[in-house]
């Protein structure tokens, strides 16, 4: 076990990413693609990169899309916290890392980096994955087979806000719409990213967002109908993405400058 010691800067810590000797880390460049309309880096491409450095990650350790596809069995993500400084601009050189930090039961733990080209930290994150038997279809705990590949770290000393996200009463109901194809990944369940970019489409315009929680509930798939409810509390913004029945397929919770 390591252990990345390092004072708080703000809500996003500094530290030396080569302390944690378990990081994987991959480099990219900002895409005009990539863009919001404030012409940085958006909240769901930042998610994006998260997601596809701890995929290059599995990959490289033989516990890849194809291994789990064989055995019928996925990682799903069932929570976020992201704490953001800043988001990078674009053409600028960025540096994504990521690290285990447990695997308790049906559950892994994770965090991840985000760092620019002179290795400032722009932003950090914390994840909970829960291991899931497709033909069960329900979590089970992960064979040591699955989990043995990844050595664990020391979680980053971020301020941890609690894996339940506490919903507001009185939500604004938007106009419902249809899961497309474009919204799913490889497991045909809606991209997580997507949740939160339904949950951006809310908004009147573009703020800046300095943290963003997801509660993943359920897994939507092609031609689910996703009713949006909307609502803004004590210096927080919540959508809950629910279906017919109002139960929430995730919630998203933002909080701005």
């Amino acid at each position: 076990m390591v252990h990345p010691t390092a004072p708080f800067v703000g809500r996003i810590i500094s530290i030396n990413m080569e302390r944690i000797c378990y990081m994987y880390t991959f480099t990219g460049r900002i895409r005009y693609s990539e863009l919001d309309k404030n012409g940085k880096l958006s909240l769901p491409g930042l998610i994006n990169y998260f997601q596809d450095c701890s995929t290059f990650q599995s990959e490289e350790l033989g516990v890849g899309v194809e291994f789990f596809r064989r055995r019928k069995q996925v990682w799903v993500l069932s929570y976020w916290q992201i704490e953001i400084t800043r988001l990078p601009k674009l053409g600028e050189q960025i540096k994504i890392g990521t690290f285990a930090t447990a695997f308790n039961g049906l559950y892994g733990h994770r965090n991840f980096i985000l760092y620019d080209e002179s290795g400032e930290m722009l932003s950090c994150a914390d994840s909970i994955w829960a291991f899931i038997d497709l033909d069960k279809g329900r979590p089970v705990r992960p064979s040591e087979e699955c989990v043995s590949p990844y050595e664990t770290a020391d979680p980053l000393p971020m301020k941890q806000e609690g894996r339940k996200i506490s919903r507001p009463a009185g939500g604004i109901a938007y106009p419902s719409f249809s899961v497309a194809r474009h919204h799913l990944d490889t497991n045909e369940h809606v991209n997580n990213g997507q949740y939160v970019q339904m949950a951006l489409n809310l908004l009147e315009d573009d703020p800046a967002v300095k943290r963003v929680r997801v509660e993943y509930k359920k897994s939507a798939v092609l031609g689910d109908e996703i009713l949006p409810y909307y609502a803004k509390e004590a210096g927080r913004t919540v959508v809950e993405l629910c279906d017919k029945g109002k139960n929430p397929y995730a919630i998203v919770e933002m909080v701005f400058d």
